[in-house]
């Protein structure tokens, strides 16, 4: 009874410090409807809201009251979080968690105080909405009487720069095709790494060592997108502004699944806030922009009338989207050079264990400080250091002169301007010496932000982990549908300790909190909601627990959280939501949808018969079915079926049980048998086995299986060995003296040409068909 006082008690003074807080009830209302677009060259479905992608922009003044009425009218449930705000639970927008889907053809209501400022958006929390259209900007404003307004910062023009990016596939697809380790996206990005392309670069030692570490080509970014944008279009000027003003531009990046380089041919870009909270404005040449962070940065336009261009680039650099402040003549950014992939690939050799741990060093590298990825950057040669380093004293451009050359537009075709609009003069070819790069340890708050003395301080640890061979993604090796909630107390301080144990950078967002940056900065430590983690760093942050509930931290790369790298922070003792009646119900859902199976079938319709595989798996388990078929009762048909469950870190070890039906006609070889002596007669076979299968280095997988007549049968096997850009090759080899060798071309995403012997079914050429 005590507790329900007290609760009572709180919620009438919260209800209070709105009331008295509050300027006004600010109401939007948000039409959530079907729409096509055509970013990508065809007609695409995308979910727009009140018509418009990005979502409306939302506007309120720290001490209103946020009033927004979603109008779901899509045929499917939907739902909006609010990034980076502080609100109360219920109010926070994740479906099964904190509240209910908002079901179709339905109204809900969202109110919460605005009791903050600074730069922040909001997104659908629901399946993949927000890939396709459900993101957009909400600014905070400072009141006017505010003592922390900044002269030159918070006083001059602004503009929501938000970025994005558009594939012409389902989301729901590509997720398929990641979880399936298809090379498609590599293809289409030109960052494929095959043994010829390793030749041809003076790197196959480096191709074979990696293959015997049993690792995958060299990745940066999972996916092909088709076009990238910003505030909805591939440009835009910005005519409005002009020679000497100084611009605010409050930088969200929107995309699911892309870092974004920002630079600036108008000369240097200051950072003056992230993530909604002010810091000291620290000058740099350009930053990476990590998925779902915010950076308000401010840029002035030099004094000779002409358009500077604010580019954004993607961190794979397979295009880029860009404004242009000022107006007259373009003066453009260098565009960022191709990666050397292979660089990459020789680093990640030496960093990675032959067990797939990182090298120990990793404990000692933080913020950022060292990008090792700097090996990949043709334009940080000779830079001396890594890209953190702050090399602004040997800047070489004087401010508003720009090296470079006219890019590409998004449709692949060379831009041609009018030279009455662009001056090609200062565009020479060059090499930029003594790159400045934003990092973490450059993050300076403009207030203390640690917490009083005495305050409790409870230390967690995390590994962030994950398998790019099965596209898992995990934490301490266990994805979310695996762990229970972690509880937590109100008002104790958690000290979070993280470890990047993947080759991947991992944006963690933890959601309804900021949180202390330990960058070195003491006191001063800069306030955030997502940390932008490196491959092999150890970062520490620190938040206090200050509202009941259930908050999701999650990686905010939106197909490395639909594979299980979350965890749900509980407070104990919590009220009951109303938004969510059955809350134990709503975490097994919220489970669920972190881990479900994704499906893959291919078939190859060849002269000498039709073989073809399918698979269903998720994190753990997979079942699968292979399949020969024959022209003629000689050849016979197989098929094989296997359900097994990963169980090592790496997923390198796999039990299973089997069943094997096949029939061949051997009236004329009678019956055959094993390297081990064994009968191994193939007519009218039918038995049920157990087995494994283990990831040997070079990517061969070695199966060992015992059947219930008691006849075993080992093999190697290795599927698509990289060849060339599209040629794949392959083979399999067995105790029961079976062997393949098979030749794939690779045409489009779902088509390929394949030729290939086998022991039983002779030669054949034909067509291979995959999804």
């Amino acid at each position: 009874m005590k507790k329900i006082k007290t609760y009572l008690l709180l919620g009438f003074l919260t209800l209070l410090a709105q009331a008295v807080l509050a300027q006004e009830v600010k109401r939007y209302d948000l039409y959530v409807r079907d729409t096509l677009v055509h970013y990508g060259g065809k007609a695409k479905r995308a979910v727009a809201v009140n018509g418009m992608i990005p979502m409306p922009t939302l506007t309120f003044t720290q001490g209103d009251t946020a009033e927004i009425h979603v109008h779901n009218e899509l045929n499917e449930s939907t739902s909006l979080h609010w990034h980076g705000l502080f609100l109360p639970n219920p109010e926070d927008g994740v479906p099964f968690l904190t509240q209910m889907p908002i079901a179709p053809k339905s109204t809900y209501v969202y109110r919460f105080p605005i009791i903050q400022h600074g730069t922040h958006w909001y997104h659908s929390h629901s399946g993949m909405q927000e890939q396709i259209g459900m993101y957009g900007a909400m600014i905070l404003k400072k009141r006017e009487q505010d003592p922390g307004i900044r002269k030159g910062i918070d006083d001059i023009p602004e503009i929501p720069i938000v970025l994005s990016e558009w594939t012409n596939l389902n989301p729901h697809n590509v997720h398929r095709m990641l979880h399936n380790a298809n090379d498609w996206f590599a293809i289409k990005k030109n960052a494929t790494q095959s043994y010829g392309e390793a030749i041809k670069a003076g790197h196959f030692k480096t191709k074979l060592t990696n293959e015997w570490k049993r690792m995958l080509a060299m990745d940066v970014s999972d996916v092909y997108y088709d076009r990238f944008l910003i505030n909805g279009d591939s440009e835009q000027m910005l005519s409005q502004f002009k020679a000497g003003d100084k611009v605010r531009l409050r930088v969200i990046n929107a995309g699911a699944s892309s870092y974004f380089w920002l630079t600036y041919a108008g000369g240097k870009i200051k950072v003056v806030a992230t993530d909604g909270n002010d810091v000291e404005p620290v000058e740099v040449d350009r930053l990476l922009v990590g998925v779902s962070e915010t950076y308000d940065v401010v840029v002035e336009i030099p004094e000779d009338g002409f358009a500077y261009e604010f580019m954004a680039t993607p961190e794979d650099r397979t295009s880029n989207t860009s404004i242009y402040l000022g107006s007259g003549i373009k003066q453009l950014v260098s565009p960022l050079p191709t990666l050397k992939y292979f660089e990459g690939m020789k680093m990640m050799n030496d960093m990675m264990k032959m067990n797939g741990d990182l090298d120990d060093m990793g404990m000692k590298m933080s913020m950022q400080k060292m990008d090792m990825n700097t090996v990949m950057y043709p334009e940080m040669e000779n830079q001396g250091g890594m890209a953190g380093m702050d090399h602004s004293q040997h800047q070489s451009h004087d401010k508003g002169h720009v090296q470079g050359k006219p890019k590409d537009n998004q449709h692949g075709q060379h831009e041609m301007k009018d030279k009455s609009t662009m001056d090609h003069s200062q565009h020479q070819q060059g090499h930029d010496q003594g790159i400045k790069t934003l990092n973490y340890g450059m993050l300076r708050a403009t207030s203390p932000s640690s917490f009083p003395d005495g305050t409790p301080v409870r230390e967690l640890k995390f590994e962030l982990t994950g398998n790019m061979n099965r596209y898992v993604w995990s934490m301490d090796n266990k994805v979310l549908s695996e762990v229970d909630k972690i509880p937590i107390k109100m008002g104790e301080v958690l000290r979070i300790i993280l470890y990047n144990n993947s080759m991947m950078r991992h944006p963690m967002h933890l959601h309804g909190h900021d949180f202390r940056v330990i960058n070195g900065q003491g006191e001063y430590a800069p306030m955030k909601n997502v940390l932008d983690i490196m491959p092999m760093e150890t970062d520490t942050i620190e938040f206090a627990s200050n509202v009941h509930g259930d908050w999701f931290f999650h990686c905010h790369i939106l197909y490395h959280m639909m594979a299980g790298m979350n965890r749900v922070f509980s407070t104990e003792d919590q009220p009951a939501n109303p938004k969510l009646p059955n809350k134990s119900w709503g975490y097994r859902q919220l489970q669920k949808e972190s881990n479900m199976p994704h499906f893959m079938i291919q078939n190859d319709f060849a002269t000498n018969g039709n073989d073809g595989e399918l698979m269903l798996h998720n994190a753990r388990w997979s079942l699968t079915s292979e399949w020969r078929l024959g022209y003629h009762n000689s050849h016979g048909y197989e098929v094989e079926t296997h359900l097994g469950r990963y169980l090592d870190r790496m997923q390198w070890f796999m039990p299973f049980v089997g069943f094997d039906w096949r029939y061949r006609d051997m009236k004329k070889h009678g019956p055959e048998t094993n390297i081990f002596g064994q009968t191994n007669s193939k007519n009218e076979r039918a038995l049920f086995s157990v087995g494994f299968a283990y990831m040997l280095p070079m990517l061969v997988r070695f199966q060992a299986e015992l059947y219930h007549d008691g006849n075993v049968r080992l093999q190697l096997m290795r599927e698509d060995i990289p060849v060339t850009k599209r040629l794949r090759a392959g083979f399999m080899v067995n105790s029961d003296k079976e062997y393949m060798g098979e030749l794939r071309y690779i045409l489009t995403r779902h088509m390929g040409v394949r030729t290939h012997y086998d022991s039983d079914m002779g030669l054949g050429v034909g067509l291979s068909l995959n999804y």
